[in-house]
Formats: structure tokens, sequence, C-alpha cells
């Protein structure tokens, strides 16, 4: 088990020792707050587009959620009429080909996983870079029409100017200890949420326990929550299984849920929420899996997330290309599935991102 998995595991536990690590943390605290406060003061320069940012992240480490969200986000406002463009980190990319545009065609392993799935979902224009400044400049050499950037997960990224913040909380793993790093797993203490949109990612029973609990108006708060949209094969099944190709994974099915995302378990409960039993196998976010590696869950089917499933068939491909394909390889890839999951977001979002719109000129076909 890595160092990553290790201490995410404590922060979902809240284990004691942790507290040990209070001083690194108020440390962390202390240079957040002075960095943030030399780009108020501009004793640190920042950088403002020529066009309107919106920047969407979390104060939280681990998945938020963020990713369907902004895929929810793109399809909306493409259908809104609104030139939309993406910039990302680049996460898990190779940094010395960047900037770089991303397209269907791109490699996890060059622009990374996120991105990579972004684009092949909404064909969006997106540039990738550490340096949004440079991203966002490749991006409109070759996009100059675009209205609106969106920044994903630049939060912190006060280099960066921003006219929208989205911040994504996941209110059923909530705030664990409420402490910043190491202690905890915030990026920035909670008081950074005051005033500001916040869009709270919500189960289904959640919300439901929070309306009995503290009985507030439902239309006062911005909520998302993520709905599965059916099991689907990962590749086309290999003509080796014959039986593979004419069956299905029904519901009751024993799995191997294996997940290298930033809070796995929300993918796991999805799992057993539409019946499936399943084998929970946690791996650090953005991981790099090996089809050796896979082979190791060889008695039941296995189910990735479509995070996971970018990067899976970049190996399928490679290997597919190459024609090495065993017959050990061609069962596993017909025990591979992927579990789409979009992000439903609630009526007040999209009023509360058409008042920001608007106050910014920017018009949408529901104006």
């Amino acid at each position: 088990m890595s160092i990553e998995t290790t201490v995410t595991q404590a922060w979902q536990r809240q284990a004691a020792w942790l507290w040990l690590l209070l001083p690194i943390s108020w440390l962390y605290g202390l240079i957040t707050m002075l960095r943030r406060q030399a780009y108020k003061m501009g004793l640190l320069s920042s950088y403002r587009a020529p066009l309107p940012v919106m920047v969407i992240g979390n104060i939280s480490v681990g998945g938020s959620g963020k990713t369907p969200l902004i895929i929810t986000l793109v399809n909306h406002l493409q259908e809104q009429g609104v030139n939309v463009g993406v910039i990302s980190r680049g996460y898990g990319g190779d940094t010395s080909q960047m900037p770089a545009l991303v397209t269907t065609k791109s490699l996890p392993n060059v622009v990374g996983d996120e991105p990579c799935l972004i684009v092949n979902v909404t064909g969006v224009a997106m540039a990738v870079c550490p340096n949004r400044e440079q991203a966002i400049t490749t991006l409109l050499a070759t996009y100059p029409e675009l209205q609106l950037i969106i920044a994903d997960d630049g939060l912190q990224h006060y280099a960066l100017q921003r006219d929208i913040e989205w911040i994504v909380v996941d209110a059923a793993r909530g705030f664990g200890n409420e402490q910043l790093l190491p202690t905890g797993f915030l990026r920035e203490p909670m008081s950074r949420l005051k005033g500001a949109d916040v869009i709270y990612h919500e189960s289904l029973e959640t919300v439901a326990t929070y309306h009995k609990d503290h009985n507030y108006q439902p239309q006062s708060r911005l909520t998302m929550h993520l709905k599965a949209d059916g099991m689907q094969r990962l590749w086309p099944s290999t003509s080796i299984n014959r039986q593979a190709k004419r069956e299905g994974l029904e519901t009751g099915s024993k799995v191997h849920a294996v997940s290298g995302i930033g809070y796995p378990q929300r993918f796991f409960d999805t799992l057993s929420a539409l019946g499936y039993d399943v084998i929970g196998h946690p791996y650090p976010d953005h991981y790099d899996f090996s089809l050796t590696e896979l082979l190791q869950y060889s008695d039941h089917p296995i189910v990735v997330t479509t995070k996971d499933a970018v990067k899976i068939k970049a190996l399928i491909f490679k290997h597919t290309d190459r024609q090495s394909l065993t017959a050990e390889y061609q069962m596993l890839i017909d025990r591979l599935w992927v579990l789409p999951v979009m992000a439903v977001l609630s009526d007040n979002c999209y009023s509360n991102l058409q008042q920001r719109l608007s106050h910014l000129g920017i018009e949408t076909r529901a104006c």
C-alpha cells in the first residue's frame, strides 16, 4: 500500500496519530495565508486573461466530483451557444511537452487523464500547462473566438485572476477533522467558503437526511449529485471468448472495483448501491495502471471509473497496435467494464451561472 493511500485512509477514519502533525499544518496555514495576501496586495503578480475566467476547484484533497461537473457544465454552455474552452494543469502528463492542446488523439501520459476524459466526452477546446497563462495563450492562439474559459482545479492558483469561482464540496465526505494538510485533508481553511459560490456534491440519501435534520430551504443551497449512466464494456470483446461477447454484467454479480481516483470509496459505494457485490481495490489518485497488474483480478469482472478507463484504453491500444495480445490479455479485456457517471446540477446552479455570465456580458440562449 502506498504512502498516499495510507494517509488518505487515515484522513477518512480521522486517525488519532494525525494530530502529531499539527505543527506542520500550522506552518502550512501560515504560508498559505501569506501567499494569498501577497497576491491580493499585488506583491506577487497575477495574470488577467483577455476574456472571462471561471475557476472550478475545491479546498480539500481528493475527489469531489469536479470532473463530471465540468463535463456537465461544458455540455450545458455549448447547448446555450457559448464558445467555452477549458484549461488544466495536466496533472500526470509530461510537462516537457506543455503547453499543449488536448485532442481526442491525445494520450493520458502526455496531457493527463482528466483532460483526455473531458475532451473525449465533450469535444471542448482545451489546453494544459502548469503555467495557466501559457495554457490560455496557447488555447486562444488556436481558438480566438472563445467567450469563456473554465479553469479546472485552479482554486489555489492565485497567479490567475478569475471572474467566477465555484467551489465543489463533497457533502457526504465532509471536512474530516477540519484541519489543514497534513493533519487533515484541507488545502485551505473552511473560512475560504464564506461568501463563495459553493456547490455541494450530495448523494440523494445525503440530501434527504440533511433536509430532515436541518430543515433548510433547498433553493438556498447549490447542489449536484452523480448519476450512474449504465455499465459499459471498456473495450470491444475479443474473439477468444465468444460467451463474453453475448453476456452483460448483471446486477448482483461479484466484481473487482479498481479505482485510481481521489476518493475511491464513492465509486465503491455507487457500485454497491447498484446491486453489485463489490471487492474494492483503491489506488492512489491518477495511478498509472499496467495490464500486467490487472491480470491478478482474474476470478471476477473488473469495473473501473471513466478516468481510469482513459489510461487503460491507451494501454490496450498500444498492445493491440503491436499485435502483442496473448490469450491471457484477451481474457483480461473481456473482463473489463467501465461505469460512466454524469453530474446532475440543481436548477439554481444554472440560475447562478446565468446571472454570473450576464453580469460579464456573455449572453446565452436562455437570456
